[in-house]
C-alpha cells in the first residue's frame, strides 16, 4: 500500500546537508542583495547621511564578494541569479557592478588632507601603471588595485567631471563581471592602460590649475 501524502508536512529543499548549506548560502546572499537594495535607495532619498551609508555600504559589498565566492558552482552571474529568481533590485545591481559605495562613486569633496591624497592617489596610479607593465591580467591582480585607486582619486574635488573618472569606473565595472581567475585580453589590457595613463594626466593638470586645492 502507497503511503499518503502528508498536506501538513513541511516540504524541504533539500535531502543532505551538503544541500541544505547550499540553499542556506543562496538564502543569504538574496538577502544581502535585498538589503543592498533597501540601503541604495534610502540613500538617495536623504533618509541614511553619507557617515553610516559608506561603511554599511562596504560591509554588504563585502558579504556580496565572500558569499559570490561560497556559491560559484551554482551562481555563474549575479545577473543570472536575479533572473532566476525573479529579483528586481537594479540599485543594488548597480551598486555590485560598480564595486564602490555611491559616496566613492560619485564624490566631490575636498577635504584638509589633500596634499596628503595627491601623494597617496599619485602612488596608486603608479602602482596600478607597474601592474599592467608586469603583465597583470587576472581580476583578483587588478580589482583590488584599480578599486584603491578609484576610491583614492574620487576624493578630489570636482573629479566627478573628470573623464578619467567615468572610464575608471568602467573598467570597475568590467572586472566585476569576471570571475577571479579569469583575464583581460591583450587588447582590453592596452585600451585600460591608455585610460589609466590618460586620467594620470588629466589628474596633473586639474590640480595644476587649482592651486587652492594642492
Amino acid at each position: 500500500m502507497s503511503s499518503r501524502l502528508n498536506l501538513d508536512e513541511e516540504v524541504r529543499l533539500y535531502s543532505t546537508n551538503a544541500e541544505r548549506e547550499k540553499y542556506g548560502l543562496l538564502a543569504t546572499l538574496f538577502g544581502i542583495i535585498v538589503a543592498l537594495e533597501y540601503l541604495e535607495r534610502a540613500y538617495v532619498r536623504d533618509s541614511v547621511p553619507a557617515s553610516e551609508y559608506s561603511p554599511a555600504c562596504t560591509r554588504l559589498l563585502s558579504q556580496y564578494k565572500t558569499m559570490l565566492k561560497l556559491v560559484s558552482d551554482d551562481v555563474p552571474s549575479i545577473e543570472q541569479f536575479m533572473a532566476r529568481y525573479r529579483m528586481d533590485h537594479p540599485a543594488a545591481l548597480h551598486r555590485i557592478q560598480v564595486g564602490v559605495p555611491a559616496t566613492v562613486e560619485h564624490s566631490s569633496e575636498a577635504g584638509p588632507e589633500t596634499a596628503k591624497w595627491v601623494a597617496e592617489t599619485t602612488q596608486n596610479f603608479i602602482t596600478f601603471v607597474d601592474a599592467l607593465k608586469l603583465r597583470l591580467r587576472a581580476k583578483d591582480q587588478l580589482h583590488p588595485i584599480l578599486q584603491e585607486l578609484v576610491t583614492s582619486y574620487a576624493r578630489f574635488k570636482g573629479s566627478k567631471d573628470w573623464e578619467g573618472r567615468s572610464k575608471m569606473v568602467g573598467w570597475l565595472i568590467t572586472l566585476n563581471g569576471m570571475k577571479a581567475s579569469e583575464e583581460l585580453t591583450e587588447e582590453q589590457a592596452r585600451q585600460l592602460s591608455f585610460d589609466i595613463e590618460h586620467a594620470y594626466a588629466e589628474f596633473f593638470r586639474s590640480l595644476s590649475g587649482k592651486d587652492g586645492d594642492t
